[in-house]
């Protein structure tokens, strides 16, 4: 299992991840590595230009141009123990926080990296900002030591399941209605929606008026008939209880500065209140199966006690 050193403050007005890592280097050497543009180009996502002084403007360059450039300025500038700076992307109120600071040690230095995302909204992303800079801070490692170091699509994968699962961030939620209850569970995925649609309908497309595709079923509730269709973003089809349509399923992509993310809701009727629990987890469970599809990782056969876990897990919240 890759390493994975990060840890999540849920401020409910903006989350920080937070990486420690013991260094066996000393804060001099480290110090270069955390702020010269030309140490950075090594490990760091992006290209990073900016003067080093606070208050300097800072341009974030993104490899192959595969986003707008990203600006931001310097905060902090301490040689050799504080740096920190804002980064802003595509939206101007997403405003990131990033700072590095280095204490000391007897053979060494301690490292401590914290990362405040933009806002409350920026929480399902914590997963992916924390396995992307787990592998970054591997690299850097690697420089530090005169070594190539290679963080991989799969290392990033297994990080990333590994803080979703963590931070409780694919929980599902549970919205009383006035005739019924809303399920919903998200994902924030690093794939365009295009290719999430892909894969949900990959050799099952949808088509308004007939059965859904399997992908967008869990099993535990029988589907009825598509009663909604616009691809790459919406679908929507009944589901049935004793064989009589009693709510809708819909999925729905929305794309994101680099990705998508989607959201899948079920009506559930008040008088199906029983149904809530076992419902939130063949979601959960379905989303963790669909998110591991998109990087090849194909599970099969449906993990039941996975299932009955969190049902047990969601029955336990929804009495409370």
């Amino acid at each position: 299992m890759a390493i994975t050193s990060g840890s999540l403050n849920p401020n409910p007005a903006r989350p920080v991840l937070r990486f420690e890592r013991r260094l066996r280097h000393s804060p001099e050497k480290v110090w270069q590595a955390v702020t010269d543009p030309a140490h950075l180009k090594h490990w760091f996502p992006v290209e990073f230009q900016a003067e080093q002084r606070i208050g300097a403007p800072i341009t974030f360059v993104f490899p192959g141009a595969e986003a707008p450039p990203g600006s931001g300025e310097i905060l902090e500038f301490d040689p050799p123990r504080v740096f920190a700076f804002t980064w802003k992307d595509a939206n101007p109120q997403d405003t990131a926080v990033l700072r590095f600071e280095l204490v000391p040690e007897d053979e060494g230095c301690l490292l401590v990296f914290t990362h405040a995302l933009g806002g409350p909204g920026d929480l399902l992303a914590t997963a992916r900002h924390a396995a992307g800079w787990d592998g970054c801070l591997d690299v850097m490692e690697g420089v530090l030591a005169g070594h190539a170091v290679e963080s991989t699509r799969k290392d990033w994968f297994l990080r990333a399941e590994h803080y979703v699962e963590e931070f409780g961030i694919a929980t599902g939620e549970c919205a009383a209605m006035a005739d019924g209850f809303l399920i919903r569970v998200q994902r924030d995925l690093i794939h365009p929606k295009e290719k999430v649609w892909a894969q949900l309908t990959e050799d099952d497309p949808a088509v308004l008026g007939a059965a859904p595709p399997l992908r967008a079923t869990h099993g535990y509730q029988p589907a009825g008939l598509v009663t909604e269709l616009a691809a790459p973003d919406t679908l929507a089809y009944t589901w049935l209880h004793e064989d009589a349509p009693a709510g809708v399923v819909r999925w729905q992509l929305t794309p994101q500065s680099f990705g998508s993310l989607l959201t899948v809701t079920q009506t559930i009727p008040a008088e199906l209140a029983e149904l809530r629990a076992v419902t939130l987890a063949a979601w959960q469970t379905h989303l963790e199966l669909f998110f591991a599809a998109l990087f090849g990782d194909i599970r099969c056969p449906w993990p039941t006690d996975r299932t009955e876990q969190l049902r047990r897990r969601y029955a336990t919240s929804l009495e409370s």
